[in-house]
């Protein structure tokens, strides 16, 4: 993989499918490590078991910080050109937006618009779930059509985004790997 990392890099896939490490390597790669910005909460112990194992996977040239919602200024505050950022993950996110019973279209708007300009690249990663079965319930649906329209708006404002299936990245936009 080349080593140079665009201003924004969006990687989607589904569950289990690879793009968290694929995050991690292509920022290994372009400076060691960086910054995890991590969305997810512990509220369960599944929940705990799976962030344990994402930082025991990470070496010690990482910095985390768990920010739930307000992951933009946390983005802007910890920009630089020689630590790029990891945001983990956009989906989490945006659940915990709407369970805050804030406005998830303003807030991704929000996000994007935040974005021009940082001092150092960020990589975000964001389930793609409007691959599968239709949900049954109406916060399910809605909380599809949220994510699909956060990928939608995100991936415009990317440099690269990569889709990865089965552990293997596919270039959607930008330059390749």
């Amino acid at each position: 993989m080349d080593g140079g990392l665009p201003p924004i890099t969006l990687i989607l896939g589904g569950q289990r499918s690879g793009k968290s490490r694929l995050a991690e390597t292509l920022i290994e790669d372009a400076a060691g490590g960086g910054l995890y910005l991590a969305t997810a909460e512990a509220r369960d112990g599944e929940m705990t078991d799976r962030i344990a194992a994402h930082r025991a996977r990470r070496g010690p040239d990482w910095e985390t910080v768990e920010e739930p919602l307000d992951i933009l200024e946390q983005i802007v505050e910890h920009a630089a050109p020689d630590r790029p950022i990891l945001v983990d993950c956009l989906t989490l996110w945006l659940s915990n937006v709407m369970a805050a019973g804030r406005d998830p279209g303003r807030a991704v708007e929000d996000l994007a618009a935040g974005l021009e300009g940082l001092a150092g690249p960020v990589v975000f990663v964001s389930n793609e779930v409007g691959l599968g079965v239709i949900p049954a319930n109406a916060l399910a649906r809605a909380f599809a059509d949220a994510a699909g329209i956060a990928n939608q708006r995100l991936a415009q404002r990317a440099d690269r985004v990569l889709f990865t299936a089965a552990g293997l990245p596919m270039v959607l936009k930008g330059r390749p790997l």
